[in-house]
């Protein structure tokens, strides 16, 4: 029982929004689209607390014809990065770092697990994800294991509401490759993004 609470209590702490339709407009989401020139793949991203272990958010990157990042419920919003729903559009390797860093802190690290697939699959869960719609407090994993077990080769997966059982879950599946971020900065994770600057990010990448 205390495990399930835990579980319970890291979902609302780091759950986010409520479920408020959010739309870019079509120029913003049209001048954004970035095609990552990586394989098709999709990557999950599962928050998990250092005190408890418990997971706090799920989400996840998906590279089709364009990399997008489905954040259901999540707290990161960037006025240069255009949202529609939980779905983040323009998701540049600048946007992934910052995504990634954003969410581990001293608190909490991130679980990052990657699989390859077909430009169908990738084309396939980019659609779910555009629609699916705005998504409640607390239902990012069930609204990600939602659209996971309706792929192909992923239709094993059970839906839940719990992040790490969603990971213990996608672990299993033939050809995943793990990872884990630690970070140790503030819980104040707001300073990620205040300290990010696209346009000077994209000088430094020039110059270099």
């Amino acid at each position: 029982m205390r495990k399930v609470l835990a579980a319970l209590i890291g979902l609302l702490v780091l759950a986010g929004c409520a479920a408020d339709p959010v739309w870019a407009p079509d120029e913003a989401v049209q001048a954004a689209q970035y095609r990552h020139p990586g394989p098709p793949r999709l990557t999950l991203f599962t928050m998990i607390s250092n005190d408890t272990g418990a997971g706090g958010h799920t989400s996840l990157m998906i590279n089709a014809s364009q990399r997008v990042i489905w954040d259901p419920s999540g707290t990161f919003h960037h006025e240069t990065i255009p949202e529609r729903n939980d779905l983040l559009y323009g998701v540049t390797p600048a946007v992934a770092d910052v995504y990634t860093r954003y969410h581990a802190r001293k608190t909490w690290h991130v679980i990052i697990q990657e699989l390859d697939v077909t430009p169908e699959v990738a084309e396939r869960a980019l659609a779910l994800a555009q629609g699916y719609g705005a998504v409640p407090n607390a239902y990012c994993t069930v609204s990600t294991s939602a659209i996971l077990r309706q792929l192909p080769g992923l239709d094993g997966l059970r839906q839940t509401m719990f992040p790490v059982k969603l990971a213990d879950q996608f672990r299993k599946v033939p050809g995943v490759r793990e990872r884990v971020l630690h970070e140790y900065d503030s819980d104040d994770n707001s300073r990620v993004l205040e300290a990010w600057d696209p346009a000077r990010f994209a000088l430094s990448q020039k110059a270099g």
